[in-house]
């Protein structure tokens, strides 16, 4: 499945780091960014989830909630939270069947000549209806968050 702009995502839920289900519909009432991220404690992952939580109040003021989301167990969302003193909230994503593979996000990737499923470095805002607003495939991290943040200020 593919989404654009003005598409709302498919309501499937995950599991946050604290054990509650989560879905894209339960933010409906408020603007959200939903980053999907590769793996936990990984070096671009790590700034990734730094840098959100940094502005995390920024983005409060603003109205918007944040979420991250991998495929990592809770178990590891939790030590990657206490590790790195994150803020934000995260998502473990189904294995087979969740989000990231209904958006496309969970796609064949290449490194060092070998071939693997993993996740695609992505973002999605969305308005208080729950529709798509803007999209960022294949993020590059430097200055990311920040964008985010200022596309969501101007919503």
């Amino acid at each position: 499945m593919s989404v654009s702009e003005g598409d709302t995502l498919p309501d499937i839920a995950m599991v946050r780091h604290d054990g509650e289900e989560v879905k894209p519909s339960d933010y409906r009432g408020r603007k959200a960014v939903l980053f999907f991220y590769p793996k936990d404690n990984t070096p671009g992952c790590t700034t990734e989830a730094k840098d959100f939580s940094a502005l995390k109040g920024a983005f409060e003021k603003a109205g918007v909630a944040l979420l991250g989301i991998s495929k990592d167990s809770t178990k590891k969302h939790q030590n990657f939270i206490a590790k790195h003193d994150l803020t934000v909230d995260l998502a473990t994503d189904a294995e087979e069947g969740g989000l990231s593979d209904e958006l496309g996000v969970w796609a064949e990737k290449q490194m060092y000549g070998k071939t693997y499923m993993g996740m695609v470095r992505s973002t999605y805002l969305l308005d208080a209806d729950g529709k798509i607003v803007r999209t960022w495939p294949k993020v590059k991290v430097k200055g990311h968050a920040e964008e985010v943040l200022a596309a969501a200020q101007a919503l």
